[in-house]
């Protein structure tokens, strides 16, 4: 089956972008997946084709109105459409690899790429709109934040990664950041391939690397294990 993508966004030629090069390119070429975008400001009603207006109670910029998106939206995916719907927002709750694990397993995703100082309230609560965050850092529109989400799940579907368990180790499967990688040449400035690397003892080299894992990931990341019993 397809993993079927939809993007809503003021910028649709900024699709599929990096997402049309290297394995998710050829993914979609192959029809693995699929995506579709649609323009948020082909549903508004005015001369102008308004997608944007004051916030109430005033402030600083414009916020995407709640008809024009609810439209949009309506029309991308109908109430029976099972696919989630996220919305690319710097207040959402943060991307895992867990979620990502989950919306890779699912039939697609519904993504709405949000601009200006944000979305009203009333259209992510009535369409039940995922928000969804890629960091803490504002950027200038969701669109960014959707080429990454749809990597991360384009990578993980069936028969893109030519190695299945290529992924199995990287950062954040395990719960840990990944461990250090090496390859030719022997020696790189003086630099040598730790020699465990090069023992052929695959139970020393399995120890060593979950060693390194887990000395990274608590210099780098200690949050990540929190609340983990990973000694």
């Amino acid at each position: 089956m397809t993993f079927a993508a939809t993007v809503l966004t003021l910028y649709p030629e900024m699709f599929p972008g990096a997402l049309g090069m290297s394995l998710a390119g050829r993914a979609l070429e192959a029809g693995t997946w699929s995506l579709q975008t649609v323009q948020i400001r082909d549903f508004a009603i005015d001369k102008h084709r308004s997608v944007d207006d004051t916030p109430a109670g005033g402030g600083a910029g414009m916020v995407m109105r709640a008809d024009v998106m609810a439209r949009a939206i309506d029309a991308a995916a109908p109430a029976d459409d099972p696919r989630p719907r996220l919305l690319m927002s710097p207040r959402g709750k943060p991307l895992n690899q867990a979620r990502v694990r989950e919306l890779a397993a699912g039939p697609g995703v519904v993504i709405v790429c949000g601009r200006f100082e944000g979305v009203d309230q009333r259209v992510i609560d009535a369409r039940q709109l995922e928000e969804v965050s890629i960091g803490d850092y504002i950027l200038s529109g969701g669109e960014p934040a959707a080429h990454i989400v749809l990597d991360a799940i384009v990578r993980l579907l069936p028969g893109v990664m030519g190695n299945e368990a290529s992924g199995d180790e990287e950062s954040h499967e395990s719960g840990m950041l990944e461990h250090p990688h090496y390859t030719r040449p022997q020696v790189f400035e003086d630099m040598p391939i730790p020699e465990v690397l090069t023992s052929g003892n695959h139970a020393r080299i399995a120890a060593w690397r979950r060693e390194q894992a887990l000395k990274l990931t608590r210099e780098r990341r200690p949050d990540l294990l929190a609340d983990k019993d990973i000694k």
